[in-house]
């Protein structure tokens, strides 16, 4: 994998993905920041999420359940001194859905947290990391 990050102004970057993509990053405003964009950390958290979103979600739909909706929040705590790591995750999955089977989401996200999701199982080298969730019946 290989991306390219540019220098806009400030403390703005272009980031361009492998697939084609480009967001801006920002720095913060008491470093110069101008609020264009996400702070790289919190696209490291944004990235965990996406990718055990991802896997979840493919993971029920083989397992037949009638997924029809689902949103992650996740919290994270970072260190106090540099480098200020992430040392503990929090995620919370709201699933929606008919009939959805608490064993087979609670198997989802033991697969996605131990096996599938490379940015949870790296981030997970430095911070605990919990998962809960709840389902909404529709």
């Amino acid at each position: 994998m290989k991306t390219r990050i540019t220098w806009l102004e400030e403390m703005a970057y272009v980031a361009r993905s492998p697939s084609g993509h480009a967001l801006v990053l920002d720095g913060p405003p008491e470093l110069g920041g101008q609020n264009l964009g996400p702070r790289p950390m919190e696209m490291l958290l944004m990235g965990m999420g996406g990718c055990t979103a991802i896997d979840v979600v493919n993971i029920l739909r083989k397992a037949r359940q009638d997924l029809q909706g689902c949103e992650l929040e996740l919290e994270a705590d970072r260190a106090e001194s540099d480098p200020k790591v992430f040392t503990q995750i929090r995620v919370h999955f709201i699933f929606t859905g008919k009939n959805l089977s608490t064993k087979h989401i609670e198997r989802a996200i033991e697969l996605s947290a131990e096996k599938y999701c490379s940015a949870s199982i790296m981030l997970g080298k430095t911070a605990q990391i919990s998962h809960t969730f709840e389902i909404r019946d529709v």
